[in-house]
């Protein structure tokens, strides 16, 4: 009796195993729905968020994975008390305190659905919610503390939804350019 209810719990077992090797090796998960590719950043940025052509002491890095290490926007460089700037059209969806630290985020006007929101930070706020902003409005001022870089500097961020972006996508090329500007001669206006 013995024997048989042991022989009977050994094959009970070897199917398990059979059916969950079978299981493992040839898996059926049900096919998932493509992600639509994110809608593409519009370079509707009219100016740097604080100065004219900051330094960038610390790029955006995208992490591998939603909670994974990275760099969620880039740093400029920018003096206490610098004016920092929205760098398109758009209204006010936070101004306030968090950690700590001036946070100001902005839902940028016309970029699609979810709209694309900056955010800018350590800032000492100078707009509330629900403001309507134009590019190179001030929105507040650099805070002498409160930043992570070994330099005063202002956090910029840019997201579609929960998604992370490029805020340095934002700006057109000219823009990102450095070096002086250059005039050309122009031809049949003679020179003074």
């Amino acid at each position: 009796m013995y024997a048989k209810r042991c022989l009977g719990g050994l094959v009970l077992f070897l199917l398990i195993t059979m059916v969950a090797s079978v299981a493992w090796a040839n898996p059926q998960a049900p096919p998932r729905a493509l992600a639509p590719p994110p809608a593409p950043v519009p370079a509707i940025g009219r100016g740097w968020p604080v100065g004219t052509h900051p330094a960038v002491v610390r790029g955006w890095e995208p992490p591998a994975t939603p909670y994974a290490r990275g760099h969620r926007g880039v740093d400029l460089a920018a003096p206490p008390g610098a004016p920092v700037r929205a760098v398109a059209p758009g209204r006010v969806s936070f101004a306030g305190r968090v950690a700590g630290r001036g946070v100001v985020a902005v839902e940028l006007r016309d970029t699609g659905e979810p709209p694309l929101r900056t955010t800018y930070e350590p800032v000492r706020v100078s707009v509330r919610k629900g403001d309507e902003v134009s590019p190179g409005q001030v929105i507040g001022t650099v805070e002498p503390r409160g930043s992570h870089c070994a330099v005063t500097c202002v956090h910029w961020g840019l997201l579609r939804g929960e998604a992370y972006l490029d805020p340095l996508s934002l700006l057109p090329p000219w823009l990102l350019r450095r070096g002086p500007s250059r005039l050309l001669p122009v031809l049949g206006v003679p020179l003074p």
